[in-house]
C-alpha cells in the first residue's frame, strides 16, 4: 500500500474517532476514488503515491468546479460545503506555485526545448507540465505557455 494512501486511511480513522464529519466524509470519498482507480483496467493493482496524488488532484478540481457552479446558482450553503471539502483535500496536495514561480518554470522549460510558435504547443505543454510536476493546475500552465509562445 502506498504511504499516501496509508496516511489518508489513518487520517480518516482519527477524524472518525474525533467525530469530524466533514473530514471523515471527504476522506472516505477520496479513498473510494483511489479504490476505483485501483480496480480500473484489466487487473486490480496498488497505485503509487504519484498516482494517488493524481486522483486527489482530480477530486480537488471537481470540488472547486462544483463550488463555483453552486455559487453561480445561488446555492451558497452547498458551495461552502464543496469549498470545505476541497480544503480538506488540499492538505494532501503539494503547495501550488505562485504566478511568478510558474512563469519562471515555464520559461525555463520553453527555453530548454527551444519551443516557439503555435505548431509546437503540444511538445511545449508536455515539457512545461514535466517542469511543473503537478504543482499547478493544467489550465494555468496552458495559459502561461500560450502567453509565452505569443498565441
Amino acid at each position: 500500500m502506498s504511504t499516501l494512501k496509508d496516511r489518508l486511511t489513518a487520517d480518516m480513522r482519527s477524524a472518525l474517532k474525533a467525530r469530524d464529519e466533514l473530514t471523515t466524509s471527504t476522506l472516505r470519498m477520496a479513498l473510494a476514488a483511489v479504490g476505483t482507480a485501483e480496480v480500473a483496467g484489466k487487473a486490480k493493482r496498488e497505485l503509487t503515491d504519484d498516482e494517488v496524488l493524481a486522483v486527489l488532484t482530480k477530486e480537488a478540481k471537481k470540488r472547486r468546479e462544483a463550488a463555483t457552479a453552486f455559487a453561480d446558482a445561488g446555492r451558497t450553503e452547498q458551495a461552502a460545503k464543496e469549498t470545505a471539502e476541497g480544503e480538506v483535500l488540499d492538505r494532501y496536495l503539494p503547495k501550488q506555485l505562485s504566478d511568478a514561480e510558474l512563469t519562471e518554470l515555464v520559461s525555463g522549460a520553453l527555453a530548454a526545448g527551444g519551443f516557439s510558435g503555435k505548431a509546437q504547443m503540444g511538445p511545449a505543454m508536455k515539457a512545461a507540465q514535466a517542469a511543473v510536476a503537478g504543482r499547478a493546475e493544467g489550465g494555468r500552465v496552458a495559459a502561461e505557455v500560450r502567453r509565452q509562445l505569443g498565441l
